[in-house]
């Protein structure tokens, strides 16, 4: 009762005020009727408490944000609805729905009484130039009677989450080289109808099938063998993002950081679409999108998690690429190999060289960053020596700036040029692991 006294309005507190004062004059001398219009006058602001109290908690919000996940530069809806679910009419009501500041304005609306059980739907829009994961919401209600006697506030819980992924470059088809045309079962080889002898086992796992045991390797190994009914071969690709603080220059959203993140999704989404099983690794070794070890996931899927990854990734004070470059040599570093680089020194170079893949492909993208800010850093090559440093370490490297366009830029990573087209696609089942580099 006392959080509805408290949302009594100037015009009702005078009314209140009006009605005691009257009655206690009509007290004192004696006059009824005075004392009836001071009881109307203390009356009405209180009935108008009493109603609007109860209105409050007989009225319901819903939020519907459409899309969830948009590009940086692109707008989402969000429509609210508002139900009275009393019995009786609402009197004005005035929205307030929550958004930070980088969707843009807090959006208000002002609506008529709705009547007992019925709804009014408002809609706006939100649009953020920069990336990241946003909240929308909570609502505030505010409800006023007719007379304007009383105005109540109501926050509702519900909340929406905003993901503004980096800008995504559609890139045209070039020949990466060595591509299998397909993942998964289209593709798979069975063994078993090969014959008994060219059956390639594998240890026991919880939850096969006993009828696959293979007895003459289990008798062989000393362990429980199964058979490996087929083995799906893909295209393994993974992208490893320079997120160096000390390797990019500028700031917000037209930085050298921010143009490696939209190449990162723009090459990574390409990847995903071509049927590659992605992952995306950060310059500490950080597993920022794609399956862990062992586990298989569609392509389609690994485009979710990396624009996802991506919308949030931040750059990070690593000062070299030790991580890294022991990320690459584990399992699951088979494949097509893209990084995106800024800044390197020759320690980072020779951790680069060797962590590429033997039987894979190596493509980096370095980014000149004298364009986004001309300070050098004690140690840092320059952009035309490490490009050539990279080169002569077995890489393919485009050179990017800030006026560079990425689909100009990749019809460079083609395989023109290349010697005889390398397999670089490994099963699924079973990748070997790469040795260990000296």
């Amino acid at each position: 009762m006392r959080t509805a006294l408290s949302g009594l309005t100037t015009r009702g507190r005078s009314f209140l005020a009006a009605g005691i004062a009257a009655a206690v004059c009509a007290l004192v001398l004696g006059q009824r009727d005075l004392l009836r219009v001071g009881f109307l006058l203390a009356a009405l602001p209180l009935l108008a408490v009493l109603v609007v109290a109860r209105t409050r908690h007989l009225v319901t919000s819903t939020r519907a944000l459409d899309p969830g996940r948009v590009a940086a530069g692109h707008e989402a809806h969000v429509r609210l609805r508002v139900d009275n679910v009393s019995r009786i009419p609402t009197g004005l009501l005035m929205l307030e729905d929550h958004v930070p500041y980088v969707l843009g304005s807090r959006p208000r609306f002002v609506l008529d009484k709705i009547e007992p059980h019925g709804h009014r739907q408002v809609a706006y829009r939100v649009r953020s130039d920069l990336r990241g994961k946003f909240t929308v919401g909570p609502l505030r209600l505010r409800l006023a009677d007719p007379f304007g006697m009383c105005e109540l506030t109501r926050s509702f819980a519900a909340r929406e989450t905003l993901i503004v992924t980096p800008i995504v470059q559609p890139l045209p088809p070039v020949d990466l080289g060595g591509e299998w045309t397909g993942y998964g079962d289209g593709h798979a080889r069975s063994l078993a109808s090969s014959g008994e002898e060219d059956v390639v086992p594998r240890e026991y796992r919880h939850g096969d099938d006993v009828r696959r045991v293979h007895w003459r390797s289990t008798a062989r190994r000393g362990e429980l063998m199964v058979r490996r009914e087929e083995q799906s071969w893909q295209n393994q690709a993974t992208l490893l993002l320079d997120t160096r603080t000390g390797a990019h220059r500028g700031d917000g959203p037209s930085s050298s950081f921010e143009w490696a993140v939209s190449t990162a999704a723009s090459i990574g989404v390409h990847l995903c679409r071509r049927g590659y099983t992605t992952r995306m690794l950060g310059a500490d070794g950080r597993l920022l999108a794609g399956a862990p070890e062992g586990i298989r996931v569609a392509p389609a899927e690994t485009e979710s998690f990396l624009l996802d990854a991506l919308a949030v990734v931040d750059a990070r004070h690593h000062a070299s690429l030790v991580e890294a470059e022991s990320a690459l040599r584990q399992p699951g570093g088979e494949g097509m190999t893209v990084a995106i680089l800024a800044n390197l020194t020759e320690d980072d170079i020779r951790r680069l060289a060797r962590a590429r893949a033997t039987g894979g492909r190596g493509l980096a993208i370095v980014l000149d960053t004298a364009a986004w800010d001309v300070t050098a850093v004690p140690g840092q090559l320059p952009h035309g020596v490490a490009a050539n440093m990279l080169r002569q370490a077995g890489w393919r490297v485009l050179a990017a700036s800030a006026a560079t366009r990425l689909p100009e830029l990749w019809r460079g990573a083609g395989r023109q040029g290349d010697a005889a087209p390398r397999m670089y696609g490994t099963p699924a089942a079973a990748a070997p692991r790469p040795e260990a580099a000296p």
